[in-house]
Order: structure tokens, then sequence, then C-alpha cells
């Protein structure tokens, strides 16, 4: 073997040491993070029990849904539509823009990790989170409510990681746009609640105006819930749901890779 081979694969495994150091030390000073667990976890759980519970009619058939109980699809996939949000437009975009603020992306470009290590991270731990919450409400439904589980759940997963990669790349492209961390949640919350609303989580789609509902098709947040709705109802999702979510996908991760700064 030649010098330069011993070379290269001494780096690369030194790479992946650090990788795995820096997934571990992210990972730590997540979970650190109570209220972080609290509002991408705990907080939609606790809205699916408690407006499950508190509110008779959300247990009862509903003619405008199609006969179906608000806790059979529509509250669980709104509160899974709600962490994956909460992940992409407030946890992202703050922690990279403090990361940034404090020069560590700048340290990182002179260590075996470079700064795309630490984005690498940050997204596994968000995707792990989300995939946690997805489970949560599907175990909870059903224990609770008697909700089923997904009907036809290899569309549901393929509409769950199209969402995430096109919710998760628009917030890389909020952090790419934040000066700094202080207006991160806000600027967040100014493009999170216009797609929660779009997306039913206040006014199903079924009962919305048809200039909403058709204008909520066309968005992420809009197709992803309704298309994870459909799954889990055992209705074949509407094709149009599935191209939009692909078209966010690789849309927002490409002007994402474009506009996304280290320092």
């Amino acid at each position: 073997m030649s010098p330069t081979t011993l070379t290269t694969s001494g780096g690369a495994l030194a790479g992946r040491t650090a990788l795995r150091a820096l997934l571990r030390t992210e990972t730590m000073l997540y979970l650190r993070e109570p209220l972080t667990a609290f509002f991408t976890l705990l907080l939609p759980l606790g809205l699916l029990l408690i407006l499950g519970s508190a509110i008779p009619g959300f247990r009862d058939p509903d003619p405008s849904l199609g006969g179906e109980r608000v806790v059979d699809t529509q509250l669980p996939v709104m509160m899974i539509v709600l962490s994956v949000m909460i992940s992409a437009f407030s946890v992202i975009p703050s922690v990279l823009a403090v990361y940034r603020e404090r020069g560590v992306l700048r340290r990182m470009s002179v260590t075996p990790v470079s700064p795309a290590a630490l984005l690498l991270t940050q997204l596994v731990i968000n995707l792990v989170t989300t995939v946690v919450a997805a489970l949560l409400m599907i175990v909870f439904g059903n224990l609770v409510f008697g909700t089923r589980v997904p009907a036809q759940f290899p569309v549901f997963a393929l509409a769950f990681v199209l969402g995430v990669c096109g919710l998760f790349a628009l917030g890389l492209c909020l952090a790419a746009v934040v000066p700094n961390s202080r207006v991160a949640g806000g600027l967040g919350s100014v493009v999170m609640f216009p797609l929660m609303f779009l997306a039913g989580m206040w006014v199903p789609r079924e009962i919305m105006p048809e200039v909403l509902r058709r204008i909520g098709d066309f968005t992420p947040t809009g197709a992803f819930g309704q298309t994870m709705r459909d799954a889990w109802a055992g209705t074949t999702p509407e094709t149009l749901h599935l191209a939009v979510l692909a078209v966010w996908a690789v849309g927002a991760t490409l002007l994402a890779a474009r506009t996304f700064r280290w320092e």
C-alpha cells in the first residue's frame, strides 16, 4: 500500500471518528435543552391527547370529513406536521444562526470535521426527532382513541420523507437569510403560521373555501398533510400532491445549497 493511500485512509478514518464524536456531542446538547424536546415531541403529543379527549365531537363521525372522526387522521397528521415545522422553522435556523454568530462554523473549518458535517448532524438529529414524533402519534392514537395504523404505510412513509426534506430545506433557506438568532424565531413564525393554516391545522381542508384549498394543494404543508391523511385512511393519494411534495423537496434543497452560508 502506497503512502498516499495510507494517508487518504487515515484521513477518512479520522473524519469518520470526528463525525461520530460530533454527532454524540450535538445529541447531548440537544437533549440538554428541555424546551426543544418539549416543543417538538411533547407539545404535539399533548395536543393530540388533550384535544382528542376534551372535545367530544373529535371522537364522533364527522360528515364533513367523509364520516371519519377527527382523531382518525386529521388530528394526528396535523400534530406530525406541527412537529416537523417546529424543527424546520424554529430549531434548525436558531441553532445554525447561533453557531454562525459565535464563529463555531469558522473554527470548524480547521478541524477534521467540516462545517457541512455539523449541518448533517443537525439534520439527522431533527429527522430522528420527527420520526419519533410520528411514531408517538400513531401509537398513542391507536391506544387512546382506537385510531388504526396508516393503511398504506409505504406511501405514508414516502410522503413523510418528502415532506421532511422539503420543510427542512426551507428551514435551511431561512437560516441563510436570518442575520442573527434573535431574528430566527420571529421570521420562522412568520413563515410557519400561514403554512400551518393552509395545511388544515385549524380549519380542515375539506371545509375550506375552494380557492384556499387549491392554494394549499401547491404548498409543501398542504400536500404533506393531505398525502399523509389519504395514506393513513387507505385512500390513494392524489398524484398532484405527491408531485408537489417531490418538487418542493428537490427545489428547496437546491435553493438551500445555493443560498446557505457558513459565515
